[in-house]
């Protein structure tokens, strides 16, 4: 199995929010970018 990197995973969080997907979805994702202990900068637009 391959792992995501830290990179593809911010990716990820910003398109499913973007995309709008579900809630579940993106808290799942954020738990993982918690606990990976990553930060996050998102642009706005």
């Amino acid at each position: 199995m391959r792992i995501l990197s830290d990179q593809m995973l911010l990716d990820s969080y910003a398109k499913a929010l973007e995309l709008k997907l579900s809630k579940e979805f993106i808290l799942l994702i954020e738990k993982e970018i918690d606990r990976r202990q990553l930060n996050v900068h998102l642009k706005i637009s």
